[in-house]
């Protein structure tokens, strides 16, 4: 069997008002901010797909969020109906460096994420090469959430690179990009 061709696009939605991080993330799913800024909680089974790579600027724990997210398969916490938690980080240029392993077929990437008072950039390339996707998220006033959908083939052993970063601010409080979750399916 021939492996597919490496795909990559990228689209921007609103985020529902509760996602189910067990049934959106079949394969993996990995939440951020439940007990502060450094804490995360992963699927328990998972594959393992989710790789956290760090990012620039201080990340901060915060528990504001207006839509929810929920488990009910992770760890070490179990599970949970309702958290409102995640962590964002301020000033531009700074922002959060994930990415997910390719298996050959394909893979569809929910990404959870916010801007306050902001423009956050969603950069979307593949370890394998090729042209980036880009998607953004503006709001000089207030908040916003949006659900990020990402689909990709790359071969075993490839990656898709994300950079979920504050491009503009617009305000001298703090303007930031914020990270929920992300799952796999």
């Amino acid at each position: 069997m021939t492996p597919a061709a490496p795909a990559l696009s990228v689209s921007r939605g609103e985020m529902p008002a509760e996602v189910d991080l067990t049934a959106v993330g079949t394969r993996d799913w990995m939440h951020w901010g439940e007990r502060g800024g450094r804490s995360t909680v992963r699927k328990q089974s998972g594959s393992g797909e989710v790789i956290d790579g760090g990012g620039s600027g201080t990340r901060v724990g915060w528990d504001g969020n207006q839509e929810h997210v929920r488990w009910s398969d992770g760890s070490p916490e179990r599970s949970t109906n309702g958290s409102s938690d995640g962590v964002y980080t301020c000033g531009a240029g700074n922002g959060f460096s994930l990415a997910v392993a390719g298996g050959g077929g394909p893979r569809t990437v929910q990404l959870y994420g916010g801007i306050w008072m902001a423009r956050g950039r969603l950069e979307a390339r593949l370890s394998t090469g090729g042209p980036a996707s880009t998607v953004r998220l503006e709001d000089p006033y207030t908040s916003q959430s949006a659900q990020f959908t990402i689909r990709f083939t790359v071969p075993r052993g490839a990656r898709l690179l994300l950079t979920w970063t504050v491009e503009k601010v617009f305000t001298q409080r703090c303007g930031n990009v914020g990270l929920q979750a992300v799952a796999v399916r």
